[in-house]
């Protein structure tokens, strides 16, 4: 019992204060958030005339669990599917406030004289703004249902999954002093593939399996069930090399697709909002004001550098993806702070030996610090916007402030239209299916060769593996051969001219191109390419997929059920 006692007495001084300090900020009508990052400070041991945690590590671990839960209950509020309705907006946005502030961060510090790699690595964490604390922050105000909070979270969200690739790059630096393109590359690849293979699998049966057991589920099953899927992505994800906010982000975008998405939402909420609560304290903790005075030139530099590059660099990105002046400004006095991400590549600077050990408390006490002017900045937004629309030439409002959604009148035609809703299809069921079978394949190599490796003689090992992808494979490869190429738009597109023929068979050709380079790659597995035999099983496999009426018929079933799984949702509504 008394390994236990540090740990609940921790607890309660940590929910003691944050109870007495949201209640404070809640009649003084400002954001919670800040009342738990001041309960952290007043629980930290800097801070000397107060009781004071005992075991940070705990405390470590407990705010891990609550950004977990906020990413989680991130996901529920914006799935991908709301994410890729927004366009191309925000990921314009996104990869324009990267560029822009990871040079202004380099450029700062160069100012101070650091080294390169200290500048490098805090032009890394200038570039992520926090996706936690503008949640909360939004949640709190009552904002997250505005247009420009969900384009702000869309552009949130791109960030988080950019900021894998940029640890990557970072890490790959900090070892070889150079940039490998190919790991580089490589981790995207991978990105890619985990994201469209969990969202596309969860999708299809995630959905089955809870429709199968609602007899079986009640409001504690069913909180049970969601948490089990959260952390069981979170596991798979950290097997993968990703971070573990990230996994719970993709559980919550495929349960947002879900009928049950709001029901989970609703029970999940009191447990978020007690790790989250959690977390925030623990930001608060990580102030020191001894600390803030010995580096307060550098910390008062890159705090300006924060806000001044996000809300003028960020509003030129935003200005660059189509949207006006005032959603532009709102959006971008949004992000004016830096949050987890931060710390994370604070910490990989310093276990990989690279960074000096100044810059970690540098970024803490500049995280905490924009964390609290946060909220002040998204309401700063709007009076800021009347201010400069006031000071502009009226030529430059009026051009700036442009409806985004009004009619254009190059707009393209019909025909354009259809080809352009048809592209996109295509694009997704190459994607979707290309990524399926690259998975079974992967399977069937490193899990599925071994048992049989066991079962047949050696001389038979690939040959077998190879059948068993192939048939595991051969619906997808079907879509991927012939899926929507029959449907009544592209029926249109062929009988309009032969400009539209022309991109058809462009299609159609990569098309066969995908699916004859699986299919090479089974039958190589199998049997050298040196023998005719081999060629002949080329041609032979293709034909079938082709013409297989019973592939056609699985193929849409799966395809119809996947359809009804994502619109699920929308479909209960109406």
């Amino acid at each position: 019992m008394s390994n236990l006692e540090p740990l609940i007495a921790d607890l309660a001084l940590i929910l003691i204060c944050a109870g007495v300090m949201t209640l404070l900020f809640k009649s003084l009508k400002q954001p919670i958030v800040l009342g738990y990052i001041v309960a952290g400070f007043l629980a930290s041991p800097n801070m000397p005339y107060m009781p004071s945690v005992s075991d940070m590590h705990g405390i470590h671990v407990w705010s891990e669990i609550g950004v977990i839960f906020l990413l989680f209950a991130l996901g529920l509020e914006f799935s991908f599917k709301k994410i890729l309705k927004m366009g191309a907006a925000p990921i314009i946005a996104a990869v324009t406030i990267i560029l822009a502030m990871m040079y202004v961060g380099a450029c700062t510090g160069e100012l101070f004289g650091w080294s390169q790699m200290d500048c490098i690595f805090l032009g890394g964490m200038l570039a992520m703004s926090s996706t936690t604390i503008i949640f909360k922050a939004f949640d709190d105000m009552g904002l997250r249902q505005q247009r420009f909070a969900g384009l702000v979270l869309s552009v949130l969200i791109i960030e988080d999954i950019l900021a894998i690739v940029l640890m990557v790059m970072l890490s790959t630096l900090a070892v070889s002093k150079e940039f490998e393109g190919t790991q580089m590359l490589n981790s995207i690849l991978q990105l890619v593939l985990y994201l469209v293979l969990w969202f596309t699998v969860g999708l299809y049966f995630i959905p089955l399996a809870l429709r199968k057991l609602k007899p079986l589920m009640n409001d504690e099953t069913l909180l049970i069930t969601a948490l089990a899927l959260c952390f069981g992505m979170v596991v798979a994800a950290s097997a993968a090399g990703f971070s573990a906010a990230f996994g719970a982000f993709v559980m919550g975008s495929i349960l947002a697709e879900t009928v049950e998405a709001e029901t989970i939402e609703h029970l999940v909420a009191p447990v978020k909002n007690l790790f989250g609560a959690i977390f925030f304290v623990s930001v608060g903790m990580m102030v020191d004001v001894n600390l803030i005075i010995e580096y307060i030139v550098p910390i008062v530099s890159i705090i300006a550098a924060v806000m001044l590059g996000q809300t003028i660099l960020s509003t030129c990105g935003f200005l660059l993806s189509g949207q006006s002046l005032k959603t532009s400004m709102q959006c971008s006095f949004s992000l004016t702070q830096i949050g987890e991400f931060a710390f994370i590549l604070a910490t990989l600077g310093t276990s990989l030996g690279v960074t000096s050990d100044f810059l970690y408390p540098i970024v803490v006490a500049v995280s905490v610090f924009t964390t609290f002017t946060t909220p002040y900045m998204i309401r700063l937004a709007e009076p800021a916007y009347n201010k400069l629309s006031h000071i502009l030439p009226a030529k430059w409002i009026a051009k700036l402030e442009r409806n985004t959604n009004e009619e254009d009148d190059n707009a393209p035609d019909e025909l354009q239209q259809i080809w352009n809703d048809c592209f996109k299809r295509f694009v997704f069921i190459m994607l979707i299916n290309s990524v399926l079978c690259i998975a079974i394949m992967t399977i069937m190599l490193y899990y599925g060769q071994p048992l049989i490796a066991n079962l047949v003689p050696e001389k038979w090992v690939h040959p077998v593996t190879s059948l068993i992808a192939l048939i595991l494979c051969s619906p997808f490869l079907w879509m991927l051969l012939r899926s929507g190429a029959d449907s009544p738009e592209v029926d249109k597109l062929w009988d309009s001219g032969p400009h539209w023929r022309i991109r058809l068979t462009a299609y159609g050709l990569l098309r066969i191109l995908i699916t004859a380079i699986f299919v090479s790659y089974f039958v190589d597995y199998a049997i050298p390419w040196s023998s005719w035999l081999g060629m002949f099983a080329l041609v032979a496999i293709m034909a079938i997929i082709f013409y297989s009426s019973a592939l056609e018929k699985q193929s849409n079933r799966l395809t119809q059920n996947f359809t009804d799984n994502l619109s699920a949702r929308e479909n209960m509504k109406k």
